[in-house]
């Protein structure tokens, strides 16, 4: 039994994260179902345990609780539910793994989950609208993450096309406005609180893309001054001194290439080879 564990998560450990997450959640599901049926048989009360993990408005459970912002994100109602959201989550966090790394993936489902928890939580506690209900109401699902994956590439790379079957190409930027402004319209009907938290988790996706291209930028040029005054240092030093290194001169020229098309154009004008590039001028 040991060795068969081993050799399961030997094979979990060499999948992408995307699939990870993909895996966890669907664990997740079947294991809580299979509790749910185990305590049905044996009339045994689970009910009360397990919503401990989803994430209330209840000021008072949520102090107890203080888990749930995060354990609400892995839990579906239902097969339906968790699927629809996992095949958004691979489809689109495909193209988010192809622009950006893994680290940014982790940091936007799970922050984006917890920031649509938050907002979930204000609103019905501090709306006078919803106020009535914060005492009995929950929400659980990978919703606000997986809005926040969408929202955070379709920021990244606004004008990438998604193809759908029967009806074509669909850039990036008109899926992220549907998916935001079909939230935004149904907070009046049914589910109030899941749109909410699903508004909350682009959120997060939209400031933390616009956060990181400012970031990227004043890194590279913090680092490309820095490179640039020192050379001209070297330069007028001794010829016995200097050693002038061709590869790295050329480099800086291409840096500084970005930087100016940064400055005429702004930073989305960049095409994938120098976004990379300036990327990973950031991280030296």
């Amino acid at each position: 039994m040991k060795k068969i564990l081993f050799i399961i998560i030997k094979e979990f450990k060499k999948k992408s994260i995307l699939h990870q997450i993909i895996y966890i959640n669907f664990i997740i599901f079947i294991i809580l179902n299979l509790i749910k049926v185990i305590s049905f048989l044996s009339e045994f009360e689970i009910e009360n345990t397990i919503n401990k993990l989803y994430l209330t408005t209840n000021k008072d459970d949520l102090i107890s609780q203080p888990w749930s912002f995060f354990t609400y994100i892995f839990i579906h109602n239902d097969i339906i539910h968790l699927t629809v959201n996992m095949l958004w989550l691979y489809f689109i966090g495909k193209v988010f793994l192809y622009h950006l790394t893994s680290k940014q993936f982790l940091i936007t489902y799970f922050l984006g989950g917890i920031s649509g928890g938050l907002l979930y939580v204000i609103a019905y506690n501090y709306t006078p609208a919803l106020e009535i209900f914060a005492k009995n109401s929950s929400v659980i699902g990978a919703s606000a993450s997986v809005l926040a994956i969408i929202i955070a590439i379709a920021t990244y790379k606004p004008n990438y096309n998604i193809f759908f079957q029967f009806i074509g190409n669909i850039k990036l930027k008109y899926i992220a406005i549907i998916c935001v402004l079909l939230d935004l319209i149904n907070i009046p009907e049914k589910n109030t609180g899941g749109h909410i938290t699903h508004l909350g988790g682009a959120f997060f996706g939209y400031l933390y893309i616009k956060q990181l291209n400012i970031r990227l930028f004043n890194l590279s040029f913090k680092n490309i001054f820095k490179k640039n005054f020192k050379s001209k240092k070297e330069y007028h030093r001794s010829k016995n001194d200097y050693i002038f290194n061709k590869e790295k001169a050329e480099h800086s020229k291409k840096i500084d290439k970005i930087l100016e098309k940064i400055s005429n154009s702004g930073y989305d004008s960049l095409n994938k080879e120098e976004k990379n590039l300036l990327f990973k001028e950031s991280n030296k």
